[in-house]
């Protein structure tokens, strides 16, 4: 991998490789953008393949945190973290420690909270080594970010009903949601309240009977879930769901949902767009958890932090119309808005002050 040649294409700040023999320790923290404040961003826990797939993962994550916060409002750039390991068998008090005195020795440049694989507990610890953490449960903190995350996902796919049918109620919308993780359960609670038919899957069998007993939802296998005809396709797994395989596959009217990297390459953006599926860019419309934690750094109101993520709402509207008024689609529009923001407040902070 020529890694610098990546670094300069996507301009990152920084790339950070830590190792610690005692506790098993392999992360990589990715520092994208700082030009609206520290970088914050979750670290993800999970079984790469290989160690590029790892810094790859890292590399992309992060930069979707800057467009993120920035789409947000927010005054923090975009970073990222993630550990090479089993979720499930690799984690310890010594690993997340170790990794707490890594965060710590960047002085602040980059905070870190939950994402796949990571729980508050886990944050608990790696608060033992460096206050720059975000998620936690006391302290302030405000625990999972993923009920919020869901939330604000909520708001956006019914943000893209009203564009799509000037109605923005969900009530007897077949949604299809891919992926039962904590974001996707809560999602589930929201559009069955709402009145929506659920068709779920995940590749835990479990979650997907919780939904199924819960609310009613039709179960499908994973590998069919592109293909059901539904009037909203939800992703909220991993991301790349949008590729070169699934593309002609989807029988939808919108594409909204809480994963990261939707889309495997740009130009999957442009066939969605050819194709008259609407399209709620991830970093707009998923932003509601970091949009949560981030209320931590000023002292945490729950209150507060959902008012803001309600306005995810907003947000998307927003995308869309940049959309519309550039003629372009809706995953260039909402980088567009990002930009804008951040070049903005560059040149205000260009002004020095000790």
């Amino acid at each position: 991998m020529k890694i610098f040649e990546y670094l300069q294409k996507y301009d990152y700040e920084q790339v950070v490789l830590c190792q610690d023999e005692t506790s098993g320790l392999k992360a990589i923290i990715a520092i994208h953008d700082t030009t609206l404040g520290p970088a914050l961003g979750g670290t993800r826990f999970w079984t790469y393949a290989t160690e590029e797939e790892a810094i790859v993962d890292a590399l992309r994550l992060s930069r979707g945190m800057t467009y993120k916060n920035a789409a947000a409002g927010l005054n923090i750039g975009g970073g990222k973290t993630v550990i090479i390991g089993d979720p499930y068998k690799d984690k310890s008090e010594a690993l997340f420690r170790a990794f707490g005195r890594f965060v710590h020795s960047l002085g602040g440049r980059y905070i870190t909270a939950e994402d796949v694989g990571t729980t508050v507990q886990d944050m608990e610890y790696i608060r033992m080594e460096t206050p720059y953490v975000c998620g936690i449960v006391g302290q302030g903190g405000s625990g999972d970010p993923s009920p919020a995350t869901a939330y604000g996902v909520w708001q956006g796919i019914k943000a893209c009903a009203m564009v799509k049918w000037q109605d923005n109620s969900l009530k007897n919308k077949v949604i299809a949601v891919q992926g039962l993780g904590n974001v996707g359960k809560n999602l589930c609670r929201h559009l069955a309240e709402e009145g929506a038919k659920l068709i779920v899957t995940d590749i835990n069998e479990k979650n997907v009977e919780i939904i199924v007993d819960l609310y009613g939802a039709e179960a499908v296998k994973p590998d069919e879930v592109y293909s059901v005809e539904c009037d909203i396709f939800a992703p909220c797994a991993l991301g790349a769901g949008v590729n070169d395989n699934t593309i002609d596959l989807f029988k939808c009217s919108i594409i909204a949902g809480a994963a990261n990297n939707v889309l495997q390459n740009p130009e999957h953006g442009d066939a969605l767009d050819k194709k008259g599926i609407l399209y709620a860019p991830d970093f707009v419309i998923n932003a509601g958890g970091v949009i949560n934690v981030a209320e931590e750094l000023n002292g945490y109101n729950k209150e507060k932090a959902y008012a803001k993520i309600a306005k995810i709402y907003d947000n998307v509207l927003g995308v869309f119309k940049i959309a519309e008024r550039d003629g372009i689609p809706t995953y260039l529009a909402a980088e567009r808005l990002a930009e804008e923001r951040i070049n903005k407040i560059g040149k205000v902070r260009n002004t020095y002050v000790r």
